[in-house]
């Protein structure tokens, strides 16, 4: 697999340069855009990424490590976070999260062997009035139940 972005990404890469007096100021936007073109950021994106930038690549994966974001192993083509920080947790997050685990069998950041689906257990999603709550990629679902997670799994398949 070749790792680089297209002519148009590394223009989007030039733009959030531009936004920082800095250009390692751009790193959480950059390592954004190549988890979503690559799906997780392995040890040579993140070279690729520190080349850009002109950081090395130890500075690059600190922040990567740093921020749960980010994936360090490939996660699956839908990544369920659910959910299980307080108010999540007073509204049964927490068995919504086991639900969840044992329906895909898999647990905390395991993916799907068919690599559909990574799961993954998560304090806040700043959505406590629509608690409990999961995300799907950066589809969230909140007023959630085991019913309602059932319909959103078998929409995805």
């Amino acid at each position: 697999m070749q790792i680089e972005f297209t002519a148009e990404e590394l223009q989007e890469v030039q733009q959030h340069i531009s936004k920082y007096p800095e250009k390692k100021a751009a790193i959480m936007p950059v390592l954004w855009m190549a988890q979503k073109k690559w799906g997780w950021l392995s040890q040579d994106v993140m070279r690729y990424v520190g080349e850009l930038l002109d950081l090395p690549a130890s500075h690059v994966e600190g922040v990567a490590t740093f921020y749960t974001m980010y994936f360090k192993k490939p996660m699956g083509r839908y990544h369920i976070q659910v959910c299980t920080n307080v108010s999540c947790m007073l509204l049964k997050g927490k068995e919504l999260y086991d639900y969840t685990s044992n329906k895909l069998g898999i647990k905390h950041n395991e993916r799907t062997e068919d690599g559909m689906f990574s799961l993954e257990e998560v304090e806040c999603m700043g959505a406590c009035g629509g608690a409990p709550m999961i995300a799907v990629n950066e589809d969230f679902y909140e007023y959630m139940n085991n019913e309602k997670v059932d319909e959103v799994l078998n929409n995805l398949k």
